[in-house]
C-alpha cells in the first residue's frame, strides 16, 4: 500500500504539460499576410498551428524596456560675426579763401579780381602832323594804362567771396555759346573754393 502511495504522490508532483500556443495565419484577398493569437476574420484565408509554450522570464523582465526619447541635436549656435566696424573719415579741416582785389578801370568801372596786379592795356591814341593836322598824322599810338586794385579787408572777405561767385554765376547763365563752358568751369571753381573754405560756416 505504501509503494502505491508513493507512486501515486510521485504522478502528483511530477513535472506539468507544457501549454500550448495557436497560432493564426491570415491571407486575404489581396494577399496581405497577417499573424495573430485568434481565428482570422471571414473572408480571409486561415492557417492554423500550434506551439509549445517554452518557460518565460518573468513578467518584468519580459516587458519590453521603453526606446529612450530621441532627443533632437541642438544645433550649434551659430558664431556672431562681428560687425563691421565703419571706416572713420577725418573731417576735412576748411581752408582759407584766396585774397580777392576791388578794381577800378580808368573809365570807373569797378569788378572784382583774384589777382591784384591786372595786365596793362593800350589805349589808342590820336597821331596828327607835324603841323598839328590830324589828317597828316602818320602810324599808331597808344596809351599803357593799369586798372587799380586794393585788397578786399577780411572782415569783408567772405561776403565780398559770395557776391563774386554770384556774379560769376550770372554771367554763365547769360552768356553767349562761345564763352558760357568757360565761364561755367569758372563758377563751379569758385563755388567749390568757398564750399571747402571756413566761410562755408558762416551765415551769409
Amino acid at each position: 500500500m505504501r509503494r502505491w502511495l508513493l507512486g501515486a504522490v510521485l504522478l502528483v508532483t511530477g513535472p506539468l504539460p507544457a501549454a500550448e500556443i495557436v497560432f493564426y495565419r491570415c491571407t486575404d484577398a489581396s494577399g496581405a499576410l497577417t499573424v495573430q493569437n485568434m481565428p482570422c476574420p471571414r473572408g480571409t484565408q486561415q492557417t492554423r498551428k500550434v506551439m509549445q509554450a517554452v518557460d518565460a522570464p518573468s513578467p518584468v523582465a519580459a516587458l519590453p524596456q521603453p526606446m529612450p526619447a530621441s532627443v533632437p541635436a541642438t544645433p550649434p549656435a551659430a558664431e556672431a560675426v562681428p560687425a563691421p566696424i565703419p571706416a572713420v573719415i577725418p573731417a576735412k579741416e576748411p581752408v582759407p579763401l584766396p585774397p580777392l582785389f576791388q578794381c577800378r578801370t580808368r573809365e570807373g568801372e569797378s569788378y572784382l579780381s583774384e589777382t591784384g596786379e591786372p595786365p596793362s592795356r593800350c589805349i589808342a591814341m590820336r597821331v596828327t602832323g607835324l603841323d598839328g593836322n590830324p589828317g597828316t598824322g602818320a602810324g599808331d599810338a597808344c596809351e599803357v594804362v593799369r586798372n587799380i586794385c586794393t585788397p578786399v579787408t577780411p572782415a569783408l572777405l567772405c561776403e565780398t567771396w559770395r557776391q563774386r561767385v554770384k556774379d560769376v554765376e550770372s554771367e554763365w547763365r547769360f552768356a553767349s555759346s562761345t564763352r558760357a563752358e568757360t565761364l561755367r568751369r569758372d563758377y563751379q571753381r569758385l563755388q567749390s573754393l568757398l564750399n571747402d573754405s571756413d566761410c562755408a560756416t558762416q551765415n551769409p
